[in-house]
């Protein structure tokens, strides 16, 4: 493989210290040039760790054209990587030139970019505007960055995302804690508890508020002590600023430093308080350190730490905010060492060099591959209830685009959704308004294959409407000339004679395969004379996805409050018709749970905004211990909850499989056939139906349940059979895909 990648070579800062460190280290794996346009310290310090470095200098767009061109037919690169506006444009010349693939890393905010620079604002950044719309691949320094070129329309199936990636090796300072501190001239000793921020000495930056935020926490804290490591125009109001909040003899300024190692020893505590980042280096070289960090909520950060878990976030400009978690570090060195830990082991994980050099080798294959696919029909078009803020309904588009991309990474995927948007950046495919007919039928003439997507779409006891929308989407598919298949899905009941007829005609003519999450739903296929198509018993394929990591639980739970070696029983409920006439019932139960077996109910919702409500009446009625979760997070944050749980006691079906998916016993509360299937389907047998509700019922099931609490070999045969099952989901879909690209 070779790349040449172009750059102006007055590049500083983040971008520079990036493609120094990943070009020196792909070297050695792949053929690399590196093309600068200025001779200067960028292209040396690029020779001086051994990249292979040209400069081609002068502003002559044409003349540096004509030398790249044949430089690249001659030496038979296989891509062209772009960086920052000068780059950009010659990339997008190049790419008709030379039939290559181009590829742009952008490293910042290109509408801001030339700031405080208004000719060049006007004319570079619209030519490089222009420029990176032209290029083909675009990959963001961090998922923040991605999101925002998602935002402006740049095509999320050609995005990549890459971290500035760190070597995570252990290392020893140069200097000691103590005699470091007194080397820069910061009074302290071994009970202070200094809080450190590496940054330049700008307004965008912020160092006021760390100040003032600082203050605010000195004034409860007097062991802390700051100490700020950077030079910049804004030292001197710096330095006016906290004499004028009495704390200078607390306050410390280095300067610049080099020896950033025995900087990050020395703290305890590590800042930053940006107005705007990427993914700052300063974040990953605390993190390396073990360090609990507070930062600003600001560009790829809030990727890295999760509020509460590994660390804490704060809006720019929030001193009393700041001042808050830096008492609350100041006053816990356990919850330093657990936060900086945490935040150890996720930077290790997600962020090392090694990383970093892995994903850009990736990246640069998936190019490669797409390149030979050509401009052929391809993609799928996922339909289904998506958009709508439910879990569970969330949960089965981020299996089915997991399980997509298992079979196919360079598969197109289109969604049709509620909130457009936020299934781009939530699952990075591409997405339309569901009820955009026009629109979503344009793209079925493009697409191979349409899956209408898990839950329970074929159906009409909420809605006949929705019902005739889904099969008109199946039947416009098949038209349109794609495979058509249903993915783990449930069916019925459909009630209606003629909505029968109607589904048996569409199903029967237009659909290759169905894969099933229980035995009721093949049954009621049977019943409405539905034969052609493939139909396959599965499972949910939410069963696939796996919980956070142990230490992320723990962390999850800390922040909700609760201590997470306790144990709990969670509740997933749902208003219906008759539930407010049963919550006593279940808060007896909750009641009954904590008395006789110590477990505090917990109430974990799928659809936030109306399970919440459910949860506050039955937490109405309890006089023992509760917690309401009013949001659980990403579909890995809700199985983790669900993983910690004793027993769920649950309405919501997919509060059933995340349970069940973890090996946790199971009481379902039935107001729809589909939760007695599933539990029926798996082998579980404690369910009654809502109307039929009854206070010993319930704490009768609570007490089988629990026995099974220790049964590993039921629990993980449930586990085992579901896991098994939704395999059927990927094989067909497989099978489908597999018979279009021989057909291709």
């Amino acid at each position: 493989m070779k790349i040449i990648h172009l750059i102006s070579g007055g590049d500083t800062g983040g971008a520079k210290t990036h493609v120094h460190s990943l070009l020196q280290n792909l070297r050695h794996t792949i053929d690399i040039m590196l093309v600068c346009f200025m001779e200067g310290p960028f292209a040396q310090e690029a020779r001086d760790l051994g990249i292979p470095t040209m400069v081609i200098p002068g502003h002559s767009l044409p003349h540096n054209y004509r030398i790249l061109k044949t430089m690249i037919k001659k030496e038979k690169y296989d891509l062209i990587h772009c960086h920052g506006a000068r780059g950009n444009m010659l990339g997008a010349l190049l790419k008709r030139g030379t039939g290559l693939p181009v590829v742009s890393t952008v490293h910042s905010d290109y509408r801001l970019d030339y700031l405080g620079r208004p000719f060049s604002r006007l004319t570079y950044g619209p030519i490089n505007t222009l420029a990176l719309r032209a290029i083909d691949y675009h990959i963001g320094v961090s998922d923040a960055m991605v999101d925002l070129l998602i935002s402006r329309h740049f095509d999320p199936n050609k995005m990549f995302t890459i971290y500035n990636g760190l070597d995570f090796t252990p290392r020893t300072a140069n200097v000691q804690r103590a005699e470091y501190l007194q080397s820069v001239g910061l009074d302290a000793d071994d009970e202070s508890v200094v809080v450190g921020i590496a940054a330049r000495l700008n307004p965008v930056k912020d160092i006021a508020t760390l100040i003032r935020g600082f203050a605010i926490a000195h004034e409860a804290h007097p062991q802390l002590r700051l100490l700020v490591a950077g030079d910049g125009d804004q030292m001197g109001m710096l330095r006016e600023l906290a004499a004028h909040l009495g704390i200078a003899q607390y306050v410390c300024f280095t300067g610049w430093i080099s020896d950033t190692d025995s900087f990050y020893e020395a703290i305890d505590i590590n800042t930053l308080t940006s107005l705007s980042e990427t993914f700052p280096y300063a974040i990953t070289e605390g993190a390396r350190m073990a360090l609990p960090t507070v930062s600003t909520n600001v560009g790829g950060i809030p990727y890295f730490i999760e509020h509460g878990i590994n660390g804490f976030l704060f809006d720019p400009g929030d001193a009393g905010a700041l001042a808050e978690h830096l008492s609350a570090l100041a006053e816990s060195a356990a919850l330093r060492q657990s936060m900086g830990q945490r935040l150890y082991e996720y930077g290790k994980a997600h962020f090392s060099l090694e990383s970093t050099l892995n994903r850009q080798l990736a990246i640069y294959d998936a190019i490669l591959r797409r390149q030979t696919r050509g401009n052929r029909r391809d993609g799928a078009l996922v339909c289904g209830a998506y958009g709508r803020g439910n879990a569970g309904d969330d949960a089965i588009l981020e299996a089915i685009v997991t399980e997509l991309r298992e079979i196919d990474p360079d598969l197109p995927i289109w969604v049709l959704s509620r909130n457009p948007s936020s299934t781009r950046q939530t699952y990075r495919v591409d997405s339309m308004y569901t009820f955009a007919a026009p629109v979503f039928l344009s793209r079925m003439k493009k697409t191979t294959l349409y899956i209408n997507g898990g839950g329970s779409l074929m159906q009409d006891v909420t809605s006949r409407r929705s019902l005739w929308f889904y099969l008109f989407t199946i039947w416009a598919a098949k038209r349109c000339g794609n495979r058509v298949m249903m993915y783990g899905c449930g069916i019925g009941p459909i009630r209606y004679p003629a909505n029968r007829k109607l589904a048996h005609r569409v199903l029967q003519d237009s659909v290759d395969a169905i894969t099933l999450r229980d035995v009721l739903s093949k049954k009621e296929l049977e019943d409405m004379g539905v034969t052609r198509p493939d139909i396959v018993l599965a499972a949910d394929p939410t069963v696939i996805l796996p919980a956070a990591q142990p230490q992320v639980i723990d962390g999850l739970f800390e922040r909700e409050g609760l201590d997470p070696d306790k144990r709990y029983i969670g509740f997933a409920l749902r208003p219906w018709q008759g539930f407010d006439e049963k919550a006593a019932v279940f808060a007896a139960a909750a009641q009954y749970a904590y008395e006789q077996y110590g477990l505090v109910a917990v109430f974990l919702p799928i659809e936030r905004r109306l399970d919440v409500s459910a949860a506050q009446k039955v937490a109405a009625c309890l006089k023992t211990p509760y917690h309401i979760v009013e949001n659980t997070g990403s579909s890995a944050h809700t199985i983790g909850l669900f993983s910690r749980m004793q027993i769920t006691v649950a309405m919501r079906l997919h509060a059933l499989v995340f349970a069940a998916g973890q090996g946790v016993p199971l009481v379902g509360v039935v107001y729809d056939q589909k939760i007695s299937s599933f539990l029926s389907y798996i082998g579980q047998d404690l369910y009654t139906e809502l109307d039929a509700l009854t206070e010993q019922a319930l704490k009768t099931h609570i007490d089988l349940a629990y026995a099974r609490v220790g049964d590993t070999e039921f629990l993980s045969n449930s586990v085992s059979r579901l896991r098994m099952l939704e395999r059927h989901n990927q094989e067909t879909v497989g099978a489908l895909l597999q018979t279009e690209a021989d057909h291709a």
